[in-house]
């Protein structure tokens, strides 16, 4: 993971969440990695660039910010190695499934390497306490079928018939509804951070939106005919608000950016 690949892979997501005829995102690698982390000789490269101008670290929180945030469903496949930075490019998916032969790990703490990128933040909300402490710690890999057991990984499949499960499940995904997909999504990722009742208030407001929508009557007379329902383009409240929602994400981000530059450099004076 480099700067130019963080560079197309922002890109890419820009170009994909635009076009509402990709209804999945499917994440994935070639050869005998899905991703075995960042290049750390660009990442201390990275270090002498100017107060102001984006490091390796501000390129790699704005792309897997926007991974994460993504209003599409998205599925990682992960086809081998899945290291450090890898770990937290595959913790930005809704849904993970691996080859047989993944391994999976964090190695931050091998190489004396703080994680800044979701690794202690996030693994943690997505395997046991215990599990995540362990992979963090000890810098060890465990295989795909371990960390089936442990929640993070959802299916398991034979290294051959990876990419076909991957597509087969995104089409799966890809038939039903796009505004019911964005929207469940947005409820599910935010509920973490809320009360209870803050989560169901959340859901309950986005119901009440969704009772205007085509696709719920199209939904309903399907039903009701016996017979798959069609769904309908996303509506311009749809469209809007989650494009406003990125809006402040990414004014956000590159506050946040500019104060860590601030700070650094307040630091060295």
């Amino acid at each position: 993971m480099n700067m130019a690949l963080l560079a197309e892979l922002d890109r890419r997501l820009a170009q994909i969440a635009a076009d509402d005829a990709i209804r999945v995102l499917v994440v994935s690698g070639t050869g005998p990695a899905f991703c075995a982390g960042a290049d750390l000789k660009e990442v201390l490269a990275s270090q002498k660039a100017e107060p102001g101008e984006a490091d390796f670290l501000d390129r790699a929180d704005a792309t897997l910010a926007r991974l994460r945030n993504f209003p599409k469903p998205v599925i990682a496949a992960l086809n081998g190695v899945t290291m450090a930075g890898g770990l937290e490019l595959a913790m930005c998916a809704d849904i993970v499934i691996a080859a047989e032969s993944a391994t999976i790990g964090d190695a931050h703490a091998n190489f004396g390497v703080c994680l800044g990128a979701g690794g202690a933040a996030v693994l943690p909300r997505l395997v046991p306490q215990n599990v995540a402490m362990h992979l963090l710690f000890t810098g060890k890999t465990l295989s795909a079928a371990e960390m089936k057991a442990y929640g993070f990984v959802s299916e398991v499949h034979p290294d051959g018939e990876l990419a076909e499960a991957a597509m087969k499940l995104a089409g799966q995904i890809a038939g039903k509804s796009p505004i019911v997909l964005r929207r469940m999504k947005e409820v599910a990722r935010t509920s973490a951070d809320k009360s209870r009742d803050d989560a169901l208030l959340h859901e309950q407001v986005m119901l009440r939106r969704h009772l205007r929508s085509f696709d719920l009557q199209e939904g309903l007379q399907a039903f009701a005919e016996k017979r798959a329902p069609i769904p309908g383009p996303l509506s311009p409240s749809d469209l809007f608000i989650p494009l406003f929602s990125f809006l402040f994400r990414e004014l956000h981000e590159r506050y946040l950016c500019c104060r860590r530059r601030h700070d650094a450099v307040r630091t060295l004076t």
